[in-house]
């Protein structure tokens, strides 16, 4: 009895990867035979498992979608996974940092004795990065809306607060985004013909709409890459000791990608752009800048001016005098 409880329960551990496997394929991860594959699942589906059975080439066995949510198997890597990811959960969601302590309590207490210890080896605590510029955490249920609406390909109608006053914009909602601990929903503007990567906690949604559209394909083919490079994607400059700004020989979509968190990308023209940052010094500010390894200009205000005269000055010192070439270089 201990071993078939075993056995159905790596077989479990096997369908939860995703993968679609004949009961031959089965049968052979599992040093069984293919009736008693065959009887595994009957197992696991009386246990309330929706097992697929896939007809055709490249049929099998899958585990599909519950109707009630069953018992959930891990093994040892993926539990200390679990637990790893659960300390550290960054506080996107409104309520997520007490779920989360829930949810890390229940596994432990789920663990066998070893696998407990394994876990706990990895007992972490999480610090706040001050280049780091979260968002306000987002209640959950704007997240569950437009979600939805993104899983039914419905349009969505939400109340957008960007720069100016707040508008109301009928989208096309094609994925959510998170990065740098910060929710955006890339989208579709039908009215403007344009494609979107806005703040999830700048975003209201109305009513559902129950509207079908056809999916497009994203700028990029890649809704990282196309907020990553948006520089009009709603975030903010961050309140700083030091802050200034500078045009930059590089496009808008260049400097967005690497810019600092809490900074700001405006577009100038095709090949130049605003950056608007700051730092704890005027010379912090001023190295940040030069990071990007481009020529800079209408920089402002004067006191960052003075930072690179004198990081100039400095930089000449350290040099010394400059060495001729030798001959034939």
């Amino acid at each position: 009895m201990a071993a078939t409880s075993a056995r159905t329960l790596k077989l479990l551990s096997i369908f939860g990867i995703g993968a679609t496997l004949t009961a031959e394929e089965l049968a052979t991860r599992l040093g069984a035979s293919v009736r008693t594959v065959r009887r595994d699942i009957d197992t696991l589906r009386d246990l309330g498992y929706e097992i697929e059975a896939v007809r055709g080439a490249g049929g099998g066995y899958r585990l599909g979608r519950a109707t009630r949510l069953p018992p959930v198997v891990f093994d040892e890597d993926q539990a200390v996974a679990t637990a790893v990811a659960l300390q550290t959960v960054p506080a996107v969601l409104s309520g997520i940092r007490e779920n989360a302590a829930r949810a890390l309590a229940t596994l432990y207490q789920a663990m066998p004795a070893r696998s407990r210890l394994h876990a706990e080896a990895f007992t972490v605590s999480s610090a706040r990065n001050y280049w780091e510029f979260p968002a306000p955490p987002i209640d959950a249920e704007i997240v569950r809306a437009v979600g939805s609406a993104i899983n039914r390909q419905h349009l969505v109608r939400v109340d957008y607060t960007g720069d100016g006053e707040p508008v109301t914009l009928t989208l096309e909602p094609h994925d959510l985004v998170v990065w740098a601990a910060r929710w955006y929903l890339v989208a579709f503007d039908p009215d403007a013909d344009r494609w979107r990567a806005m703040r999830m906690d700048h975003v209201k949604p109305r009513m559902p709409t129950h509207t079908p559209f056809d999916r497009r394909d994203i700028p990029h083919r890649d809704p990282v890459a196309f907020v990553m490079t948006a520089h009009d994607r709603g975030d903010a400059a961050a309140e700083w000791p030091c802050r200034g700004s500078a045009i930059l020989a590089l496009p808008a979509s260049t400097v967005a990608r690497f810019a600092p968190g809490g900074s700001t990308v405006e577009y100038a023209t095709e090949a130049t752009c605003r950056l608007t940052l700051g730092a704890w010094s005027w010379p912090g500010l001023a190295g940040l800048l030069l990071t990007f390894d481009a020529d800079i200009a209408d920089i402002e205000p004067a006191e960052l001016r003075q930072a690179l005269h004198s990081l100039r000055t400095r930089i000449s010192r350290g040099l010394g005098p400059a060495t001729p070439p030798r001959p034939g270089w």
